[in-house]
């Protein structure tokens, strides 16, 4: 992973100080709220319903063991003892005191964190394919151009104050596991028929109110372009997106108005005018920055896959786990350990400090000292020898982190809602206790297969909702929670939206909803058919009927 530099550390040591002197003046009164509002949104701070909430950026999701057990103790230390993994790949602490802030900041800085850009009308933190270097199915390792584009877009003076936020995903194989089209700017990395290295560029994908489908405007970028490029599109979106009316500001909506074609146009024109002289990488700046994602010295896993196999036909709650949790990985003998955060009845993507140290000590044990963290809120061990995975799964049963259920009914998306969230209309947490514990039957869900369920507690759709197989979105009704359901949406690479299936229900019926849409898709589903791909085949109807009593 990427190690700082003396100008790295001293940036966010500076930015620290100058928090510090910041926080001092608004607790003396010297700054109003509104006046310290944009103060602290540039340095990850929101102020929620009950107290403030710091998000601290994980850059493309890794992490090393020294920093998630810095992430540890900071729980204990200045929040409540845990932390929750957001679908950006960071992390947020829900109670810090606002005079204990600096210090907080000052310790993410001792381990080479902070929290610059995880909020505000900027370029947020970039995320990229949890597998990074370890998927056997990759075209280069993302993270290598995720930290490229995260050097170049910090602080970087013309795009600190965008019309709105702007979030940029960077994956490099076939199956996208992190949602590229449904970002500002999706990157897929891909090689051309000679075999040089670029990008297809997708612009104007996202969710919230007006969710969207990014289009592709550029099939192949070759990589010694990139940054020109993102550069001309921000420049396109920075002098034309609408700056009056925050629910039109963000760049999805400058691409539908103007059109794909246009705006391709534009962009073209553009980097056409800057493309010579646009910042890009010094030479050798490249290879310097890939050097540190080379992948780890790996033993000769020799006769792994013997001691694997004995594990399993053994230990019945391993083999469930390994069949569940467990990925290929592109080195012989080593695998790709899954940790849910997803317990039954437990918060989805919460993590306590305990089971953050725990984790901590398998990466450092069994992992090259390294951890992921998933879009999905959930955590990654990317390079396990396949014979000390029951090691692993041992300690994980230990600390209630063993759950076999990823991309399964109970491994869900969901927002803080109306918990934390001063924007929410309707509860999340709650309502993903309660499905997964009505799910809790583990050979039931594994029955029902992969089912990818989001919810969201309004409009802003911090939970995905509008690309779960099953989406779930809270409205306020007179002051009353209902919740409205979505079906036949994805993230993936088959990226679609899903259909709204009918009138919306109050909070004590929608368990119940959703298991009779389970229900339904498995008295209609053929042979290998996952919920998605039955909901394609026959349409909303037989949900609708189900749901409702009529199609």
């Amino acid at each position: 992973m990427y190690i700082y530099d003396e100008i790295d550390q001293t940036m966010v040591d500076q930015r620290v100080n100058q928090f510090r002197d910041q926080v001092r003046r608004r607790i003396a009164g010297e700054l109003s709220e509104d006046e310290f509002k944009p103060l602290r949104l540039m340095n990850g701070v929101y102020l929620q319903l009950h107290a403030y909430m710091l998000r601290a950026a994980i850059p493309y999701g890794t992490l090393s063991a020294e920093q998630l057990r810095k992430l540890a103790w900071i729980a204990r230390k200045y929040d409540r003892g845990y932390g929750h993994f957001t679908t950006r790949q960071n992390l947020q602490y829900n109670w810090p005191k606002l005079e204990e802030l600096p210090d907080l900041l000052a310790e993410l800085a001792s381990v080479q964190m902070h929290a610059l850009q995880t909020s505000g009308n900027c370029i947020r933190n970039v995320t990229a394919d949890q597998f990074a270097g370890v998927a056997a199915d990759e075209v280069i390792d993302p993270r290598i151009h995720a930290e490229i584009i995260r050097q170049w877009s910090t602080l970087h003076p013309e795009f600190t104050f965008l019309p709105r936020k702007f979030k940029i995903a960077v994956t490099g194989a076939e199956t996208d596991r992190a949602a590229v089209k449904v970002h500002d700017i999706g990157l897929i990395a891909k090689r051309d028929a000679a075999g040089e290295l670029g990008f297809e560029v997708i612009v104007g994908g996202g969710l919230g109110r007006t969710p969207m489908v990014g289009p592709s405007i550029r099939d192949f970028l070759p990589e010694r372009h990139l940054l020109s490029y993102l550069e001309a599109v921000l420049r396109v979106y920075n002098q034309l997106g609408r700056r009056d009316n925050m629910y039109k500001a963000r760049v999805k909506i400058l691409v539908h108005e103007t059109g794909v074609e246009k705006f391709t146009e534009m962009v073209e024109r553009e980097w056409e005018q800057i493309r010579d002289t646009a910042v890009e990488l010094p030479a050798g700046e490249r290879e310097r920055i890939a050097a540190f994602f080379n992948p780890p010295l790996y033993d000769k896993a020799e006769g792994v896959a013997e001691t694997l196999t004995r594990h399993v036909s053994e230990d019945a709650g391993f083999a469930h786990w390994v069949d569940t949790n467990v990925a290929p990985h592109k080195a012989d003998g080593y695998a790709i350990a899954n940790i849910s955060l997803k317990p039954i009845g437990g918060v989805p993507g919460d993590a306590s400090a305990e089971q953050m140290d725990a984790v901590a000590a398998l990466a450092e044990r069994f992992s090259f000292s390294e951890i992921r963290v998933t879009h999905e809120q959930n955590l990654v061990l990317p390079h396990v020898r396949q014979d000390e995975l029951y090691a692993v799964w041992q300690t994980l049963k230990a600390y209630d982190l063993h759950t076999p259920n990823l991309g399964l009914v109970s491994d869900m998306i969901a927002c803080p809602g109306m918990d934390y969230c001063a924007l929410a209309n309707a509860r999340s947490i709650p309502l993903a206790q309660e499905i997964s514990e009505r799910f809790a039957d583990l050979d039931r869900q594994h029955d029902i297969g992969e089912l990818k369920l989001k919810i969201s507690g309004c409009i802003n759709a911090c939970g995905h909702h509008h690309v779960g197989h099953i989406g779930i979105l809270g409205v306020d009704r007179k002051g009353e929670e209902y919740y409205q359901i979505t079906l036949g949406g994805s993230g993936a690479e088959d990226a679609s939206l899903g259909d709204i299936v009918g009138p919306a229900f109050p909070y004590d019926k929608v368990v119940n909803a959703i298991e009779t849409l389970v229900d339904a898709y498995l008295d209609v589903r053929a042979d290998g058919e996952r919920f998605l791909d039955t909901y394609r085949r026959l349409g909303a109807d037989p949900f609708k009927e189900a749901l409702y009593g009529v199609n």
